[in-house]
């Protein structure tokens, strides 16, 4: 530690990496999108910790609230906050298996033994959270937030079908067995997707026109965030479960506790209730056994269900944690790591390869986006061709030019990226990437977002806009044409039998004959699908028509509303943001869409080709709930979800997803989570099924 003043350099270079680092915990944490990857933000801190241990003066200026002081911080508006009662931290990070030793020789010193027993467990790449379970009984679901106090994301976490609403007892056991789930305790873990549920939601993504999601983790971090818990359920949630937060009684009470004194009897605990656990860990002991842990570990990685980047270290034995504590105790108002565990990580898989070109690809919307085609090379298993370059600002922060050699990484282990260009490797006659100013498909001038990073192609006659609307709207997500899938999209395209989505209700068995050998039964099967799709229903037409911020979920809730495409083209703004749920961006959104003469055109010639959408089956309209919304939140006693919802509907109510001011009742049964919380703030009546059963009499 030095005493001199720092010069004006070290100051200036400690005010801009605080400043650096600030901005990556932004997008990480609470954006979900970060800029860079973990090795290079991890180098960022690191140095940073360095220059502040160097100079104390210079850290005192911001003390507890340095970056390097605190934990990221994931809170967000639309949640409860909830306060964890045992506070939830982060773990130092190290790449270097001399600092492992290091932090061994620590523990060593502090306990007095060498014989130190340790477990070893996957490091996953995914969402920090915590749950409650009371008596057995999933209560709370809680995200990390600042350490201290977190989001409620309960009823998202409900969504995941692998976690239990009930802590299993084995046969034979009762309240005084260890095995019993103690009266309260919090579990920690991980929220995850799998590669492959991952990969598919990024082929809705490009069906869509839309880019593709950066990785996993960053998926299921702004899953978790949504607003509406019918959306995430679409998205096969997981998690993994392997950490102790608040236990109560203590969990090596004698004779009611849990009856586990360390980790590796707290994981087999984890697997007796039924619980989602890591699929391997290692108990073992000293720094050597560690270590070639960790090895084995690597090899094993890329066959787990979860995305890894390391290893999680941890002192087994409880009383030796309570020995060593935590960073931070007794010098900050919060812990901040703990004494007892570290991560090991593994170093990015990268590889070095050059770029061949750099193409250009149209969305649905005509958003443009960079893709480098590149010298195949082997990354992570598998040959890598092309790597996201993300948009035209990316390309020109790094400088990227066709020609250069640059390291490629597969972000969460998935998507290849182009991380930086090897500049020592760059050919003289490189030239400074130009992007291009006119759409490639069609040749109309760009357009930027405003305040965006998209270029855009505003051209509605676009052939690749089109080929992809098309796409969009026959998915089996939106209008469901069954047997229209891409490659016959481009061939009734390449034959001219279809230039926009009417053409595909004026096809004629006669004009598809000639398409296939022996096509008489695909060309009446094809005729046939579109034939029983013209009465569909009008939430997956209004979804199929690509209006922006209008998902599955919206789309119901406006043909609910609005009944008839007719009648959503001429809402007023002021309709449209009155239905609960929808916010000022998405209503101006869907009114801009109507807006646009070429959609009015489109939505009439439509109906002219003799699509017409089936509204939805409407409740009385003098129902004890008529143009009431209600939310349904936790199990009621006798009624399933799905009763209620349609007992509801049947009275003229509509139920929604989410807690509002527009809310006038939410029916709360056992369980309920942060949906009630969220009622009791904003002063909505809340009903038990008895309340329910009573006004849906009239009562």
């Amino acid at each position: 530690m030095s005493d001199a003043a720092p010069s004006s350099e070290v100051t200036a270079r400690i005010a801009r990496l605080r400043a650096e680092v600030a901005a990556h915990d932004e997008r990480y944490y609470r954006e979900a999108r970060p800029l860079i990857t973990d090795f290079d933000y991890d180098l960022l801190k690191r140095e940073l910790a360095a220059l502040e241990a160097a100079h104390p003066a210079e850290a005192a200026t911001l003390g507890a609230a340095s970056p390097v002081r605190r934990v990221g911080d994931d809170r967000s508006e639309g949640f409860a906050r909830v306060k964890h009662r045992f506070g939830m931290t982060t773990l130092d990070n190290t790449y270097d298996e001399g600092e492992l030793r290091d932090f061994h020789a620590r523990l060593v010193k502090a306990l007095g033994t060498e014989e130190l027993a340790y477990t070893v467990e996957p490091k996953i790449d995914g969402v920090a959270v915590s749950l409650t379970y009371e008596n057995g009984h999933f209560t709370r679901a809680v995200t990390r937030g600042d350490g201290e106090e977190g989001d409620d994301i309960t009823a998202n976490v409900r969504t995941i079908r692998a976690l239990p609403a009930l802590l299993a007892t084995p046969p034979g056991e009762d309240l005084f067995n260890p095995a019993t789930p103690p009266q309260l305790i919090e579990i920690r873990g991980e929220i995850f997707l799998r590669d492959a549920e991952f990969q598919r939601i990024n082929a809705l993504q490009e069906e869509a026109g839309e880019a593709p999601y950066a990785n996993p983790r960053n998926l299921a971090a702004g899953t978790v965030k949504l607003l509406d818990p019918a959306l995430v359920a679409t998205r096969k949630l997981e998690i993994v479960l392997y950490g102790l937060g608040a236990c109560e009684p203590a969990p090596d009470a004698d004779p009611a506790g849990a009856g586990f004194d360390s980790q590796s009897t707290f994981q087999s605990r984890l697997r007796a209730w039924g619980l989602p656990v890591v699929e391997k860990f290692w108990s073992v002991r000293g720094i050597d056994a560690v270590i070639a842990a960790i090895r084995e570990l690597d090899t094993l990685r890329r066959g787990f269900a979860y995305p890894t980047d390391g290893a999680v270290v941890k002192l087994d034995a409880f009383a030796g944690q309570r020995v060593v504590g935590y960073r931070g105790e007794g010098q900050a108002a919060r812990k901040l790591s703990p004494r007892w565990a570290c991560a090991y990580k593994f170093a990015p898989d990268r590889a070095e390869t050059r770029i061949l070109a750099i193409s250009v690809q149209v969305g649905r919307t005509g958003a443009v986006t960079p893709v480098a085609e590149l010298e195949p090379v082997l990354l992570a298993g598998t040959t890598v061709k092309r790597a996201t370059l993300h948009n035209a600002d990316e390309i020109a922060r790094k400088d990227v030019r066709v020609g250069d050699t640059v390291l490629v990484e597969k972000a969460g282990e998935i998507i290849p990226a182009v991380i930086e260009v090897v500049l020592a490797k760059r050919p003289p006659e490189c030239a400074a990437y130009v992007f291009p100013t006119s759409c490639p498909a069609c040749g109309t001038a760009l357009s930027r977002e405003d305040g965006g990073v998209k270029w855009m192609c505003l051209n509605a006659d676009c052939p690749e806009k089109i080929r992809r609307r098309i796409g969009h709207f026959a998915s089996k997500a939106c209008v469901d044409i069954d047997g229209l899938g891409e490659e016959i999209v481009d061939l009734l395209l390449a034959k001219n039998l279809i230039r926009g989505l009417p053409d595909l209700f004026r096809l004629t068995r006669d004009q598809l004959l000639p398409l296939k050998k022996s096509g008489e039964v695909w060309a009446a099967n094809l005729i046939n699908a579109i034939a029983a799709r013209r009465n569909a229903d009008l939430w997956r037409v209004i979804h199929g028509l690509g209006i922006p911020q209008v998902g599955a979920a919206a789309a119901k809730d406006l043909a609910r509303r609005f009944r008839s495409l007719e009648a959503l083209a001429e809402a007023s703004l002021n309709e449209i943001i009155q239905i609960d749920g929808f916010g000022e961006k998405t209503a101006e959104a869907v009114r801009a869409w109507f807006n646009q003469p070429s959609n009015r055109v489109l939505v009439a010639e439509l109906t002219a080709a003799g699509l017409a959408p089936s509204a939805p089956a409407a409740g009385p309209a003098g129902g004890a709930l008529a143009g009431k919304t209600l939310v349904l939140t936790g199990t009621l006693p006798s009624l399933g979800r799905e009763e209620a919802q349609a007992l509801i509907e049947a009275a003229g109510g509509k139920v929604s997803g989410s807690v509002s001011k527009k809310t006038h009742y939410v029916v709360a049964g056992e369980e309920a989570g942060s949906k009630l919380e969220k009622a009791r703030s904003l002063n909505v009546p809340v009903l038990d099924e008895a309340g329910l059963r009573a006004l849906l009499a009239g009562e």
